[in-house]
């Protein structure tokens, strides 16, 4: 939730609220019981005022999953900053979530472009690229071997099972904490459930989930940075979690993150959920 394109997260990038945007999206949550495809588009809007979009394609089933995200800022946010940011990552699905294996993210504003690419196996990063480094890249805290074991990659952090059994309305869809490092920062998300709500917007109409969440900086950002211990000790952040049963699978209908510049919203104004 920082340098973020969601990519690379690192906790400078989190003073745009593009970059915030992509992280949040990281936030979908997935089941591998069925073959799912999901098209979503979003709204981005900073202090109501909007600013760009964001879109969303996922393809999951029991042997594997896909997922592309892409961001654009819009109108009078162009004339400030143009950016785009895009990310994908595929893996399968194993019994305790999500095992990456690879990960890319290009991130793009009037100033500069930050690609991110990463290959995983088991959970555990087994080489990274980023090109060009973070400017800060000497201060950083380093990341060690060992802090890159057991992790998911910004992307694939939104592919989460819910327990056998357990539904996809509720606690379950919420409860966890999701160990992430995107190729410079590694950091965790907690969530937990606030409470259920009913929701309606075009391709669906029924509960969601809503969702607290809390970022922890582990390494890789600098001690310094004024974001990262903004977004530390942020506790103006959520995520609208709708339940798609066939797939057993849940997905974030709404976003909200106070930033250093205002609170921002990701509202999905189309959600189309279809078999692969």
């Amino acid at each position: 939730m920082s340098d973020i394109f969601i990519a690379p997260l690192s906790a400078s990038w989190m003073r745009s609220p593009l970059p915030a945007a992509c992280l949040a999206l990281s936030m979908f949550l997935v089941d591998s019981a069925a073959a799912e495809s999901l098209k979503a588009h979003y709204a981005l809007s900073l202090m109501g005022i909007s600013f760009g979009s964001a879109f969303a394609n996922a393809s999951i089933d029991q042997q594997g999953y896909r997922l592309d995200i892409a961001m654009k800022t819009s109108g009078l946010a162009n004339l400030v900053n143009n950016t785009k940011a895009a990310a994908t990552a595929s893996g399968k699905i194993a019994s305790g979530g999500p095992s990456p294996v690879s990960f890319a993210n290009t991130f793009t504003n009037s100033y500069e472009t930050r690609t991110t690419r990463m290959s995983l196996a088991g959970n555990s990063v087994r080489d990274v690229e980023v090109n060009p480094p973070p400017w800060d890249a000497a201060i950083r805290l380093p990341v060690s071997e060992e802090q890159k074991k057991r992790v998911v990659d910004p992307v694939s952090a939104l592919i989460m099972s819910v327990p056998a059994g357990e539904p996809l309305v509720g606690p379950s869809a919420c409860n966890r904490r999701i160990p992430v490092f995107d190729g410079v920062t590694r950091f965790d998300v907690q969530l937990s459930y606030v409470e259920t709500r009913t929701a309606k917007t075009k391709g669906y109409v029924g509960p969601v989930t809503i969702c607290s969440a809390r970022y922890t900086p582990i390494s890789g950002h600098s001690p310094q940075s004024t974001s990262t211990k903004f977004m530390a000790e942020n506790h103006e952040m959520s995520v609208w979690l709708a339940p798609l049963s066939d797939a057993h699978v849940v997905a974030p209908l709404r976003i909200d993150i106070r930033t250093t510049a205002g609170m921002l919203s990701i509202d999905a104004v189309e959600f189309q959920i279809g078999q692969r």
